[in-house]
């Protein structure tokens, strides 16, 4: 069985939209911030009022999330992860092609979390519902679903990184810490050591992943594709990391592993360094 493209176009999603192993999943979360800080709400409501046609919605809020892990966002184990997808209907031998109607993170999210159990046939729709609408297909309202399916999910500990693998990795040099905030918040802190390679960057105007020698320019700046080195990607919740990671794989580091905890399990103990960026006077 052959492994699918990483991603797809919408165009080509089209065209499998009759494939009866196809499943298409709305993976959306809307993320806002404000004095209070930040604020996580389902996108249920989004895929109810528009979704590709066939897609199930997984709630990575309320499903895929731990809330007795180290921070907010942190995966759930393996049994719950392979209990959720087989009741969405998602099956071993399915092709599942993931979206969101925001600004992509949640798929490659979702893509992360599929791959940290051992599930390859995965794609993320490049551009998200966006680009779907933007390419003239029709939309569909409401609630769908599938009939219940058998997920087996084979964890690959080495995908992933708790803080104390962190921690450890401050002093170990063939381990890279990718920062993929912005700018402005790299420099306000970050884990020592580390590069940044803002998620915003990694693709254009209109959301779609850039071409593969703009990617390799912007990590190979900052050493991630040095084969000596083995990239780890964090942010603020451990989801933008989740891009990098993508954005990585596309450029063949496969060996790369997310921080799930990131900054807001590295901040929860004040005694962590932080490194800040002086800006010059």
């Amino acid at each position: 069985m052959t492994t699918p493209a990483r991603h797809v176009t919408p165009d080509q999603l089209r065209e499998q939209l009759g494939d009866p192993r196809l499943r298409v999943v709305d993976a959306t979360v809307h993320l806002t911030f404000d004095e209070r800080g930040a604020h996580v709400e389902s996108g249920r409501s989004s895929y109810e009022a528009a979704h590709v046609p066939g897609a199930v919605f997984v709630d990575q809020v309320t499903e895929l999330s731990d809330p007795d892990g180290e921070a907010p966002f942190a995966v759930v184990d393996a049994d719950r992860f392979a209990e959720v997808l087989g009741g969405h209907g998602i099956g071993d031998g399915d092709h599942v092609v993931v979206y969101d109607s925001v600004n992509g993170i949640w798929a490659t999210r979702l893509w992360w979390q599929l791959g940290l159990e051992g599930f390859d046939r995965v794609s993320v729709l490049d551009g998200g519902l966006a680009a779907w609408q933007a390419a003239g297909h029709d939309t569909v309202a409401g609630v769908e679903t599938l009939p219940p399916a058998t997920f087996t999910a084979r964890r690959r500990p080495g995908r992933i990184a708790s803080t104390a693998d962190v921690e450890a990795a401050a002093d170990d040099p063939a381990v890279l810490l990718v920062n993929a905030l912005d700018a402005e918040q790299h420099a306000a802190g970050h884990i020592p050591g580390s590069v940044n390679v803002p998620f915003g960057d990694l693709v254009d105007e209109a959301g779609r992943l850039r071409p593969r020698e703009e990617l390799r320019a912007l990590f190979a700046a900052v050493g991630a594709l040095d084969p000596g080195r083995r990239p780890v990607t964090y942010c603020g919740g451990g989801i933008a990391a989740t891009a990098a990671a993508f954005a990585l794989a596309e450029v063949g580091r496969e060996d790369v592993a997310v921080y799930d905890g990131s900054m807001n399990a590295w901040t929860a103990d004040p005694s962590r360094p932080l490194q800040r960026q002086v800006s010059p006077s």
